[in-house]
């Protein structure tokens, strides 16, 4: 008897042992998918969580979405993806805080047959072949959105200027290397620029990044100039903001990020005036560009639409670990202004 109960406890002990490794992604049988973000305590990230749920229940496979404590922890993300890769899941779906730092992980991935999704930025620059497909916003297109919105109101002026009389209308970006932000000074700048002259008038493109520049600014009656900051530092943000304000016949100002916006809402809070009726747009959520939008010292903003960048990035994640075609999906952007911005579709995108 004694041998007997032995052996049962054995078996049941193996039996436990085999239920908590299929529990966290360890057989192959398992359609287990592992989602790793750039960061977990913001709020952004927590509707990327949400959405990444809601396919996973709609689709009836388990995920395991994880994150470092900040956008900075490189390493902790490392450990992280390396975590994940031991467990063997179906597909990865990753939003890399830098691509050199994980390459030895993607190649590992590759080698395993475990696709990998980018999400969000994606894994910039990953070498070709090893990132299947990505879920993230086609930034050009949702600058667009904003200067449609700014072109409604300024357009009688935009008509109204000659070359004697010149109007500027200014995109104030953080930098001149991040993907997503000359993505939107580029969809900004090109959007207005095509608006203004399939109206019939005269306009160029100037400033800081050079990819966008069209026309020719001295026989032009409309100037879109794109400034870019010193660094994304606030003080340099703020100076940058100082000087566009300043500017001689402003029409409108788009900040194509919340970086963007802080500096311009601070060189405001220093003392540099919103010229009458100038039109501001802005990108992102944050804390003080919701109350700007709020209280119409905005016109209004553009979000990105978390819930489905984290949604996309697991259907396609389920898509390549099934061995079907999967493709870059653009997950949208959406404007809010202070007519819609409590409402349930757009409230749960507007992160601080």
């Amino acid at each position: 008897m004694k041998k007997g109960k032995k052996l049962l406890a054995i078996l049941l002990a193996v039996a436990l042992v085999g239920v908590l490794f299929t529990a966290c992604g360890g057989s192959d049988d398992t359609e287990y998918y592992s989602v790793i973000a750039k960061g977990f305590q913001h709020q952004f990230w927590q509707v990327v969580k949400d959405g990444s749920e809601a396919a996973a229940a709609d689709l009836g496979v388990e995920i395991f979405f994880t994150g470092p404590e900040g956008e900075s922890a490189q390493a902790a993300q490392v450990d992280m993806l390396n975590a994940e890769l031991a467990k063997n899941p179906k597909a990865i779906a990753l939003a890399a805080l830098n691509t050199e730092a994980v390459l030895s992980q993607l190649k590992e991935a590759a080698d395993k047959g475990i696709p990998v999704i980018g999400f969000d930025s994606g894994v910039p620059n990953a070498p070709a072949g090893q990132i299947a497909a990505n879920a993230s916003t086609d930034n050009e297109n949702a600058a667009a959105i904003g200067a449609e919105h700014m072109y409604e109101v300024i357009k009688a002026q935009i008509m109204a200027a000659t070359v004697d009389a010149p109007v500027t209308v200014v995109c104030l970006s953080q930098d001149a290397t991040s993907a997503s932000v000359t993505g939107r000074s580029k969809g900004f700048a090109e959007k207005m620029y095509k608006m203004v002259t399939a109206d019939g008038q005269t306009a160029a493109i100037t400033g800081d990044y050079d990819a966008v520049k069209m026309g020719n600014a001295a026989s032009s009656a409309v100037e879109i100039k794109v400034v870019v900051g010193a660094t994304p530092d606030i003080t340099d943000m703020t100076n940058a903001a100082s000087g566009v304000l300043n500017t001689e016949n402003l029409l409108g100002v788009f900040c194509s990020n919340e970086g963007a916006v802080n500096g311009l809402l601070a060189a405001v809070n220093a003392g540099s005036s919103i010229p009458n009726g100038a039109v501001l747009v802005g990108f992102d959520a944050g804390a003080g560009q919701k109350a700007a939008v709020r209280s119409g010292t905005f016109l209004g903003s553009i979000t990105q639409d978390p819930f489905q960048i984290g949604y996309q990035a697991v259907a396609l994640a389920v898509k390549a670990a099934n061995g079907e075609s999967v493709s870059d999906i653009d997950t949208g952007a959406k404007w809010y202004d202070a007519s819609n911005m409590d409402d349930a579709g757009i409230a749960n995108l507007l992160y601080d």
